[in-house]
């Protein structure tokens, strides 16, 4: 009987073995930023693990702190955007902001959420990012919120008047360049200051980078809201340029 060549039968049983799949792509991942030092929202919890579940559904990994020591060139370069979840006052010390800001300069995103907005007063460079500074508010009430803009991730498939109880902010030192997504109408609830235009969603590229912002989230009910979750993922999503 012939013998198969030492050299032959390698290259069979080599042909016969299956290739190693493809290592699975890392997934993306976002940091939620939470630290307060002025009032703190009940919702922080809520909001948190409301952002898990959608990384869970969407592929993206999330990981929540309230430490600002995360704020370092060497920690920020993992995240492909920070989310501030109802951070409020005075957050980062100078290095932090510097490293913030080099973060976004090298295009990653911003996502702000609600109180996002009564953050960092004294920090020009973040007023510009967020989009503006929060005023004052009325108690909490039913209002319809208006879709300005239905081509966003953060909007689309929202109705074009969508009614919601939530806190709504007054604000101030708004930025001339945002692209509002949703406005709030005045006319259905009490205490706003704006007017017929009383923006309460909006994006903007910023500094290199991508900013998101909702004044949406002041309740932990909101994030139990199939619509409401809807919109901070198209705004995350944006932020992470997908």
């Amino acid at each position: 009987m012939k013998t198969i060549p030492l050299l032959i039968a390698a290259g069979v049983a080599l042909a016969a073995r299956p290739a190693s799949a493809p290592a699975p792509a890392a997934r993306p991942a976002v940091l939620v930023f939470h630290k307060t030092a002025g009032y703190q929202h009940a919702s922080i919890p809520t909001g948190i693990q409301a952002i898990r579940e959608l990384g869970q559904e969407h592929r993206f990994t999330v990981e929540a702190t309230a430490d600002a020591g995360y704020f370092t060139p060497a920690k920020l370069k993992h995240y492909r955007a920070v989310v501030f979840l109802n951070t409020t006052h005075d957050v980062l010390d100078a290095a932090q902001q510097a490293a913030f800001e080099q973060y976004i300069r090298a295009g990653r995103g911003f996502v702000g959420v609600h109180a996002a907005t009564d953050t960092e007063y004294d920090w020009p460079w973040y007023n510009g990012l967020v989009g503006a500074y929060f005023d004052n508010h009325p108690k909490v009430q039913p209002a319809t919120v208006r879709i300005t803009d239905a081509s966003h991730p953060a909007t689309a498939g929202l109705p074009a008047a969508w009614p919601r109880t939530d806190e709504w902010y007054n604000f101030r030192n708004l930025a001339p360049d945002l692209h509002v997504l949703a406005t709030v109408d005045e006319t259905s609830y009490s205490g706003g200051t704006h007017g017929a235009h009383h923006p309460i969603a909006w994006y903007h590229a910023y500094d290199g980078g991508r900013a998101f912002y909702t004044g949406l989230g002041h309740t932990p009910e909101s994030y139990a809201e199939p619509a409401f979750r809807q919109h901070l993922w198209g705004g995350i999503q944006y932020a992470m340029g997908r």
